[in-house]
């Protein structure tokens, strides 16, 4: 294979808020950390161990509008992206290095009926951030009963 392949995919919760930074060209950012975790028992100790692994996922422009807008701290999320290491220079001079999820799609997976009445009337959480419509029950053209069928 002569390709390279730079794909994540994570289902996990948000650790936090979405923190939006906009900028003069009306473009904008939105950050949150995602927490994955994995459950297993031990073999030596025979006992339940769960590790959790902390993400930051980075989203642009209206992706970011929409997360801020209907994703809060604990909400469950799929988030499809790539990763990128940053480096920038810290307060003392010195070059620090940032691994992001830049986030591509995402998926709401936190339904509505799961949030407290006060995060109701402050949000309302689409189930997925793609618009996708919900399929509506198969409508009938013709009328139940005899239809001259002969089975």
């Amino acid at each position: 294979m002569s390709g390279t392949l730079n794909k994540v995919m994570l289902i996990g919760n948000l650790g936090d808020e979405v923190k939006m930074h906009y900028f003069d060209d009306k473009n904008c950012v939105g950050r949150f950390p995602l927490a994955t975790s994995e459950t297993y028992v031990s073999k030596q100790t025979n006992e339940r161990v769960s590790n959790t692994e902390w993400h930051n996922i980075v989203v642009r422009n209206k992706a970011a509008e929409i997360c801020e807008k209907y994703l809060t701290k604990g909400d469950k999320v799929y988030i499809e992206g790539r990763i990128k290491t940053r480096k920038w220079t810290d307060d003392k001079g010195m070059e620090r290095y940032s691994t992001e999820i830049q986030c591509d799609d995402f998926t709401f997976l936190t339904p509505k009926t799961d949030q407290q009445p006060s995060q109701q009337s402050k949000k309302s959480n689409p189930s997925n951030a793609t618009s996708q419509s919900q399929p509506s029950a198969p409508t009938r053209s013709e009328p139940e009963g005899n239809d001259d069928l002969p089975f």
